[in-house]
């Protein structure tokens, strides 16, 4: 399925892109977001950028995201049952 967004012209001149590679900082933009957020996982931020989970993790890197979104109570039960 293809969605088409409009944007003003100007948003291309503030980023400085092609409208190519605009489509595609939106689409890493929401998906590193909705990863931070915990609404997607790492499988489908990388599917809805186009990418493998290791390039996943240089797009989280970029924006300062946790690649491990785990509570402490989370990580703690993933250690005890990794023992």
């Amino acid at each position: 399925m293809k969605i088409t967004l409009e944007v003003p012209e100007t948003s291309l001149s503030i980023t400085r892109e092609r409208p190519e590679e605009f489509g595609h900082s939106l689409r890493v933009a929401a998906a590193v977001k909705w990863y931070e957020l915990g609404r997607i996982t790492q499988s489908k931020a990388a599917e809805l950028i186009g990418c493998s989970r290791l390039e996943l993790f240089d797009h989280l890197r970029e924006y300062g995201v946790p690649i491990v979104q785990l509570s402490p109570e989370e990580l703690n039960s993933e250690m005890n049952q990794a023992v």
